[in-house]
């Protein structure tokens, strides 16, 4: 199919592309354009304007900024994926990236877009959620920062309003000794993902304060709710252990899937999705738990957190 008609225009500057859109209700902004042209093709969408703005360079980038790093939105998930300063400073980020479709759709498809989009099954959420991620908004009335949960309203929506522009996502430094793991499960490699699953495991503490213990926990999860999301009550569980054992990795994965009341479609049913949660969970707390050594399984001496 094709899109019904509609006006162009590719402003040069971010102040010429919010004049277009305040000026214009009903707009549409194309970065990527992996999700809105199929959109507009099927005519699940439709606008009068397409503010295409692949040519607003300062859009672009990935800066340091401090020990945390600065994502434009519109830089591509091949360059984050092929970032020296990803790779040093977010490795997990450059390990999601290679799920993220196709080599292809990652040449165009944008972080911003991405996130924009919202699909509750994407990897850029489930990372900005994770990794208390803040997004750089600005509108004729100014710029304003969103925290990444408030920012991801529901499946296919965010809380940006229809005058303002995603800029950039700011990513905060995570703690020195943190250790990562990221998996999800698709039907094909390249699809949405059935279920997604990251963690980290953070490690401190000195003998002065009673010897290393996981001072910090995360675990994100896509594809099981209309959103990505935490599980906050399996990250209060590890947070304060000194070590983990198997019988805790297990317990904080059934509490992360008892949380979850994911949907059913035609590709899983919900307690498959619950299952996938469990699994996945268990398995990347104990690869992250092993690779900062704060691992030990029950029968075992136990390993402390360094």
């Amino acid at each position: 199919m094709k899109p019904a008609p509609f006006d162009y225009c590719a402003p040069e500057s971010l102040d010429e592309a919010l004049s277009r859109l305040g000026n214009s209700p009903g707009a549409k902004l194309l970065a990527g354009g992996q999700s809105l042209i199929p959109m507009l093709n099927f005519r699940l969408l439709s606008t009068d304007l397409l503010i295409d703005l692949t040519k607003i360079s300062e859009l672009r980038g990935i800066q340091p900024h401090g020990r945390s790093v600065r994502i434009g939105a519109l830089t591509t998930h091949q360059d984050v994926e092929t970032s020296p300063l990803i790779r040093e400073r977010f490795p997990l980020i450059g390990e999601a990236m290679r799920h993220v479709a196709h080599l292809a759709i990652r040449n165009r498809g944008t972080v911003g877009g991405s996130l924009v989009h919202a699909d509750p099954s994407a990897e850029w959420p489930l990372l900005a959620v994770l990794l208390n991620a803040r997004l750089q908004v600005a509108g004729l009335g100014g710029q304003r920062l969103i925290e990444a949960q408030e920012f991801l309203v529901g499946a296919l929506t965010s809380s940006l309003s229809d005058d303002e522009i995603l800029v950039r996502i700011d990513f905060p430094a995570l703690p020195r000794h943190t250790a990562w793991a990221f998996d999800e499960v698709a039907l094909r490699a390249g699809d949405f993902a059935l279920c997604a699953a990251a963690v980290t495991l953070s490690t401190g503490g000195s003998f002065l304060t009673g010897g290393p213990r996981i001072t910090d926990a995360r675990i994100a999860l896509a594809g099981v709710a209309d959103t990505a999301i935490r599980a906050p009550a399996a990250e209060r569980m590890i947070r304060g252990q000194r070590y983990l054992t198997l019988e805790l990795v297990d317990q904080a994965a059934v509490c992360a899937r008892d949380a979850i009341s994911p949907n059913a479609d035609l590709h899983a049913s919900a307690d498959y999705r619950r299952h996938l949660c469990h699994v996945l969970v268990k398995r990347l707390l104990g690869e992250a738990a092993r690779s900062s050594a704060a691992f030990a399984p029950s029968s075992a001496p136990v390993v402390e957190g360094k």
